[in-house]
């Protein structure tokens, strides 16, 4: 079991993230004691949208392309429309979902954030929610959709909505603790 203090958590997100699903984990899970790296396509910052309008820029410590999903413990994606939806068609940002999902670690998305799950087909057959104007994307890749403030499926880790950011984050470090997830892609 994984001191929260020692863990490596990456944060993937692009302009158009909404600031609070990237800020708040980000911000709590280092108050934790995590070390926390935030990813964006190209390594340089990013822009949030702040509910009706563009919000801060956010600084970058690595670019999508560079990482070893090896070297951490567990992975959140922000919602935000543009955010998922952009990096949905980012083949190195997938290929880095997939390895996370693949090897057990803690994923965990918030909001449009499991648009992304839904791309790397790993909502199939598992319990999950997300904002609820993507609730039939996700039940159409296969996933069992609840309307639930924190949904946990064997480590991935699933929200609605900013508001449910205290809980998603908790429970962030409670499956980090728990270590890697005995799982397999749903065929």
């Amino acid at each position: 079991m994984p001191n929260i203090r020692e863990a490596r958590i990456l944060i993937l997100a692009t302009n158009g993230f909404e600031q609070s699903e990237l800020t708040v984990p980000r911000d709590d899970l280092r108050k934790a004691g995590a070390t926390v790296d935030v990813a964006s396509p190209d390594g340089k910052a990013i822009r949030g949208w702040d509910q009706k309008d563009w919000g801060a820029s956010v600084e970058v410590d690595r670019a999508i392309p560079d990482l070893d999903p090896a070297g951490y413990d567990a992975l959140v994606l922000p919602g935000g429309v543009l955010n998922p939806d952009t990096l949905r068609t980012d083949a190195a940002a997938l290929k880095v979902i997939r390895a996370f999902v693949e090897s057990g670690k803690v994923v965990a998305a918030i909001c449009h954030g499991p648009w992304l799950l839904v791309e790397v087909d790993a909502v199939r057959g598992r319990n999950v929610t997300s904002v609820a104007s993507i609730r039939t994307d996700v039940v159409n890749a296969g996933g069992k959709w609840a309307d639930k403030e924190v949904v946990t499926d064997k480590g991935i880790v699933t929200s609605r909505t900013p508001k449910d950011l205290p809980a998603f984050v908790a429970k962030i470090i409670e499956e980090v603790q728990e270590g890697r997830h005995e799982r397999r892609m749903v065929a």
